[in-house]
């Protein structure tokens, strides 16, 4: 058999993630596969056409080989296996492949909470109300997630770390990433704390109003920073008709542009300027 396909096995991570080489050029490739790591103990290499494997992940081009190597080296065998089962219910409740980052990322958050629990260094989350809202079936997956680290480790890990935990499962089959959803998550308070100023109450967070607009405004923000456009045929006409609306989502958009690093487009201005109405109007008949 020609050594052209053969993939060197270096190290066993996890039972569905091992570390390789090419046998020939040396570059190396994480693999994932369900079971993969337990089936090739005792193995020296593996074909890289596998079935078994499911995605390959080459180190030097997407990620530092040596970022890996210390995670993997620091990282709780322990760790490791459980982010596997909460992976592997991910892509079973979500229907969908995960990214392979997820990997490298879910551990080492795992093990960060585990140290700063056990450090007692609090673990606060301002925005749980927010995530829950945005996120409901990944929050699910995430409080049960927590449930499993908990009894896993001995642990009483605070309702708080399921938000941040949402997150990441949301970026598992996402290209936006944690950090951008955490940017997120903060401007999303920035924009709501300015529309209610303008109303002069604050809008009940359990409210159908509420999440409707936490739903289409993080949508938004997400559609703004993968650089998705959308045509809105009613633009020119809620800046004719309720031109005082729009300058108020033109004022959001630039918050948005400042915070964000990003250009919004007028027809994103447009439809945040529909829900403003819809909000207001709602607000005023209903106080």
């Amino acid at each position: 058999m020609s050594n052209e396909g053969l993939l060197k096995i270096d190290r066993i991570v996890g039972n569905n993630v091992i570390l390789t080489s090419h046998a020939i050029t040396n570059k190396e490739y994480v693999l994932f596969g369900k079971g993969l790591g337990f089936t090739s103990k005792g193995n020296q290499c593996i074909h890289m056409n596998d079935p078994q494997i499911e995605r390959r992940y080459r180190l030097d081009e997407e990620q530092p080989s040596s970022q890996f190597q210390a995670l993997i080296e620091n990282i709780d065998p322990q760790v490791i296996h459980i982010s596997e089962q909460i992976i592997d219910k991910v892509k079973e409740r979500l229907g969908t492949p995960v990214q392979p980052k997820v990997y490298f990322a879910l551990p080492n958050h795992i093990q960060f909470v585990i140290y700063r629990f056990k450090n007692e260094m609090d673990i606060i989350n301002p925005f749980l109300s927010e995530t829950r809202l945005s996120f409901p079936q990944e929050f699910e997956i995430a409080t049960e997630a927590v449930d499993m680290i908990n009894q896993h480790f001995q642990l009483q890990i605070p309702d708080d770390e399921i938000g941040f935990l949402t997150l990441h499962i949301h970026t598992c089959t996402e290209t936006v990433s944690v950090g951008q959803l955490v940017k997120i998550r903060g401007l999303l308070n920035q924009i709501v704390d300015n529309i209610e100023e303008r109303i002069g109450f604050q809008i009940p967070r359990t409210s159908t109003d509420y999440v409707r607009l936490i739903t289409h405004l993080r949508g938004a923000l997400e559609r703004i920073i993968e650089g998705q456009h959308i045509v809105n045929p009613f633009t020119t006409e809620i800046k004719t008709l309720h031109s005082n609306i729009y300058e108020i989502a033109v004022e959001l958009a630039a918050m948005i542009s400042e915070e964000l690093e990003v250009t919004v487009s007028e027809d994103e201005i447009g439809y945040m300027a529909i829900h403003l109405y819809r909000l207001f109007q709602i607000e005023l008949f209903t106080r």
